[in-house]
């Protein structure tokens, strides 16, 4: 993913599958251009590079000429062409190629076309490297088309988003889905899962807890609960593999959702990088670990207070709750370091009202 000013974008074509393209419509010009000494003309700024591309390949007389329009503002088409700028060769009785990097409603490439119809042009044709066939809004064929998009925004190869990325030599698109994706950790009697359903609650987020999933699934007898228990019944771990397709399930189950809260998961550097691959399958990434720091007497006092209603055994024993302690700094240790690299780890003040811990993971989120 690339950040051009206020927006980003993911790749999307590759310059492999760019060249391929060119590489046919230029076939298909020598085949039927041999004897017609074309005017090619480029149209500035975005066509340069496959107007370059296009002409290296013309096996037969030709000439090349650029000329300057522009109806884009930002993102949007403005649907205003201006006046065409930089023609200076006399197009009357020429086979004329107009050469653009992007058509979609069309507006640009007709104006050009009835400019040249006019100066009785003795054939016009278009070609252009991509095509958006929703928003095209003209009559006349598109000759020459190399690859059709959909109706997203793109830059790369000659296309621009305010100047930036016409250097590029891959095509990226528009990243529309804007995400809160947080890994939450916190030591056992820290909060975290107060703070899950406050947070999720505030910032319209699901909430994934690795532990509900796997009882659901084990509880409902799906085919990932069966397979997952039948390692659990052996004393063995379950894959990550299981894990991690039993959380694409339930990212699946939340196709409008915007954000998730991932608690218990994940554990290793391995599912670290499975969640990653996950996300980047629905064009979304982490946003952030946030974990909640307690100081581990403090930790070791809540939850004997807490064993003193829960009924639960692991919150009455002290050794116990120490060592469960110790495996949890083992854990995010890993962790830590890995999303520190990505600059994506925050550790949060654990201790304190809980409005004041949901306002201090407030200012985190707020930032993201």
């Amino acid at each position: 993913m690339i950040t051009l000013h206020d927006l980003q974008f993911t790749p999307y074509l590759s310059e492999k599958k760019i060249i391929k393209a060119i590489d046919q419509l230029s076939y298909r010009l020598n085949n039927d251009l041999s004897d017609k000494k074309p005017l090619f003309i480029g149209v500035l700024n975005g066509a340069f590079m496959f107007a370059s591309e296009i002409v290296k390949r013309f096996d037969y007389d030709c000439e090349v000429s650029f000329v300057k329009v522009a109806s884009y503002d930002g993102t949007e088409t403005t649907s205003q062409v201006k006046e065409l700028i930089g023609l200076q060769q006399d197009v009357k009785n020429r086979t004329v190629v107009i050469l653009e990097d992007i058509i979609d409603t069309g507006n640009t490439v007709e104006k050009l076309h009835n400019i040249f119809k006019d100066q009785k042009c003795k054939a016009i044709k278009v070609a252009t490297l991509f095509f958006k066939p929703q928003s095209y809004t003209k009559e006349f064929d598109i000759e020459y088309k190399g690859i059709e998009i959909s109706n997203q925004f793109i830059i790369g190869y000659g296309l621009d988003y305010k100047g930036l990325g016409r250097n590029l030599t891959d095509i990226y698109q528009l990243k529309q889905k804007t995400m809160t994706n947080l890994v939450l950790f916190g030591p056992p009697g820290a909060g975290k899962g107060t703070q899950a359903t406050v947070l999720k609650q505030k910032y319209n987020l699901v909430h994934i807890s690795t532990g509900d999933v796997f009882r659901y699934n084990i509880k409902n007898a799906t085919e990932l609960g069966t397979l997952a228990k039948s390692y659990i019944d052996k004393g063995q771990l379950v894959p990550d593999e299981v894990t991690i397709n039993m959380l694409h399930a339930e990212v699946d189950k939340n196709p409008e959702a915007k954000g998730f809260i991932f608690d218990g998961f994940p554990r290793t550097e391995a599912q670290a990088d499975a969640l990653a691959v996950l996300l980047n399958s629905k064009d979304t990434e982490v946003s952030a670990m946030v974990a909640l720091d307690v100081d581990d007497e403090i930790l070791v006092h809540r939850l004997l207070k807490r064993g003193e209603t829960s009924g639960r055994p692991d919150d009455a024993d002290e050794n116990v709750i120490r060592n469960r302690i110790k495996v949890y700094y083992d854990e995010t240790a890993i962790l830590k370091k890995y999303y520190q690299k990505q600059k994506k780890y925050f550790g949060v003040d654990g201790v304190g009202t809980e409005n004041e811990i949901t306002q201090r993971l407030s200012d985190v989120i707020n930032t993201l």
